[in-house]
């Protein structure tokens, strides 16, 4: 489950991780007494469960009542990658001097957690070359490690304390929360010194959901994902017409925001887990066959826990019982990748060894 910024600065602010002060709001009355009880300038943010709001003019700044009901009324009824609006969130303007990144992803195939950090914020990190990346397995993050990684992208003294205090914070709320990642992007350093989380992401595990009921209340599910959670994967349908399906929440938000960068536009955001089978794939295949707008299905998978050949065969399956009759566009990697590719080489399941490859293909598939 991907939650909206908002609620992941409800979590930041559980773990105490400072976020600027902000409301949220679902209709224009309640944004009128939020902006009052702001007060102004602040900004304006769409909230929806994809990146690139900036870009497509979801972030906007405000200054007075008059602003306010001009542009909450058009942010409040916007689409951004297919995905509407779905909450509002006010928030004080920040001082900033300098912008930074911050994560921590699970690492399936590595049964680890991996933290990336970087001198360099605010923008998508696969487009960021300054990364530093430190695999700490699954428990806590120590103080020394953290004091290494902010050293690495040039923090010291006070700024170093406060990172590290941070990070240990943010590896506290993935742990305790089962979280398959959790970002600040960007981490600010404001003009005074200190450190802010201007903007959050954290995806949880949907198999570890139902031992946290305090994260039901974030679940907004279509009948599809429902059903989709009953067969033990995650989709997150949207409006567009490239089902894009992978294994592990950040390989598939990466691939998701490469296909968007590209062009593309996603239907599905689907990730089969770890712990997929033929039957949960063959069922995922036949979800994404009542999507009358699919064109083309991408696929990229590293094969860890899951072994490629799994869906390979769920997909020779599909073919055969006439489920599917789309173009697919396939980057396979890792555990028995060979055998998976040869099962489909016969279908219509065109292989690319890179998945920048794939993406240019069933991009220019369904752009036709």
């Amino acid at each position: 489950m991907r939650l909206l910024e908002y609620q992941a600065k409800e979590l930041f602010k559980e773990f105490g991780i400072r976020t600027p002060p902000s409301i949220s709001s679902k209709d224009i009355e309640k944004g009128r007494k939020d902006a009052k009880e702001l007060g102004y300038p602040f900004v304006i943010k769409v909230q929806v469960p994809v990146g690139g709001r900036g870009k497509a003019g979801g972030i906007q700044k405000c200054s007075s009542d008059d602003e306010f009901e001009l542009k909450y009324p058009q942010l409040l009824n916007m689409s951004i990658k297919g995905e509407k609006t779905r909450a509002i969130l006010l928030e004080k303007m920040a001082d900033i001097e300098k912008e930074l990144y911050l994560s921590l992803f699970l690492n399936r195939s590595k049964r680890c957690y991996t933290i990336i950090a970087s001198s360099e914020g605010g923008v998508e990190i696969e487009s960021v070359k300054n990364q530093t990346i430190r695999e700490v397995g699954l428990g806590d993050v120590d103080a020394q490690t953290a004091k290494e990684v902010a050293n690495e992208i040039g923090l010291k003294d006070s700024q170093e304390e406060q990172f590290v205090e941070m990070l240990q914070k943010l590896s506290k709320l993935t742990i305790e929360k089962e979280a398959e990642l959790a970002e600040i992007n960007p981490l600010a350093i404001l003009k005074d010194g200190t450190l802010m989380a201007l903007d959050g992401k954290v995806m949880t595990d949907d198999n570890s959901n139902f031992r946290h009921e305090e994260l039901q209340q974030y679940q907004e599910k279509s009948a599809l994902e429902e059903q989709a959670e009953k067969s033990g994967f995650s989709l997150v349908e949207l409006d567009g017409n490239i089902a894009v399906i992978g294994n592990g929440a950040g390989l598939v938000m990466s691939t998701f925001d490469l296909v968007t960068d590209n062009g593309g536009k996603p239907a599905t955001f689907l990730d089969v887990g770890g712990g997929a089978t033929t039957e949960s794939v063959y069922e995922a295949l036949t979800l994404i066959s009542k999507m009358s707008r699919v064109k083309g299905i991408l696929v990229n998978l590293y094969g860890g826990i899951v072994k490629t050949t799994t869906v390979a065969e769920a997909f020779i399956q599909a073919y055969n019982n006439n489920l599917i009759d789309l173009p697919v566009f396939a980057r396979l990697m890792g555990t028995e990748s060979d055998k998976a590719k040869e099962m489909l080489k016969d279908t219509k399941t065109k292989m690319f060894d890179s998945i920048e490859e794939a993406i240019n293909g069933v991009v220019m598939e369904t752009n036709k």
